[in-house]
């Protein structure tokens, strides 16, 4: 199968690794990885602060960047989720109905990395190998928005080596949220305390997400708190050997 890389700005920008692990991931299973160069911004961080007008440009450039290929891959809840709930929405509202039509079509060939192998590639074996404990946190946007369920934990529990322990009320959001982290920077303080001790309580070497977002907020806690583990994207554990 030829698949597109969403690589994401996070990806691109500072965890260059997660897209890297993600081609290396799709092609030792047997399929063809095209990143189209042109790809910027879905949008998301627009809608979310409340710029809808200026994210329709955006959704354009999406649009003209992905309609050409049947399946499009990202190693982000948080994105694909922006572009199955919010690109057409954000087209509606700015009165342009064949783009909202277009971005549904594209919404459709859009997966999270997860469920994009265990429901299209039929796959959970991976042929990863990663002799460590992992404890995993669900995001907010791929628990509560694709509703991927336990297609990561399938995943990590076919990994060889691998001692994967439950995460305690694994599905509370780990606080941060994109901007609410900064606009209520006390609140998100809290609930990364939360996540943390949870974490920590499980004696993880790893924990692991498929938001780089996410392991973002959770990492900056683990490193403030120099402890031993680490955070570690979902796609880097399955593409290792």
């Amino acid at each position: 199968m030829r698949v597109a890389l969403f690589v994401t700005c996070l990806a691109d920008a500072m965890f260059p690794q997660v897209g890297r692990a993600t081609v290396t991931l799709l092609e030792r299973l047997g399929h063809e990885v095209v990143f189209p160069e042109a790809q910027t911004c879905c949008g998301q961080m627009h809608v979310n602060t409340g710029y809808q007008r200026q994210a329709v440009k955006l959704v354009e450039h999406h649009m003209r960047t992905f309609e050409p290929y049947d399946a499009i891959v990202a190693p982000s809840g948080s994105c694909v989720g922006s572009v199955r709930h919010q690109h057409a929405m954000v087209a509606e509202r700015a009165g342009k109905r064949q783009l909202a039509a277009r971005a549904g079509e594209v919404a459709k060939r859009t997966y999270e990395l997860s469920e994009f192998l265990v429901d299209v590639l039929g796959v959970t074996d991976v042929g990863a190998r990663y002799p460590h404990r992992v404890t995993y946190h669900p995001t907010c946007h791929s628990l509560r928005m694709l509703r991927v369920g336990d297609r990561p934990l399938r995943l990590l529990r076919a990994v060889e080596g691998i001692d994967l322990v439950e995460l305690p009320d694994a599905e509370q959001c780990c606080g941060f949220g994109g901007t609410f982290a900064i606009k209520n920077a006390d609140t998100s303080a809290a609930m990364l305390a939360d996540k943390l001790r949870n974490a920590l309580s499980t004696s993880a070497d790893v924990v692991s997400a498929g938001d780089s977002s996410c392991l973002m907020h959770i990492g900056g806690g683990l490193s403030r708190l120099s402890v031993q583990a680490r955070a570690v994207h979902l796609a880097e554990i399955l593409a290792s050997q």
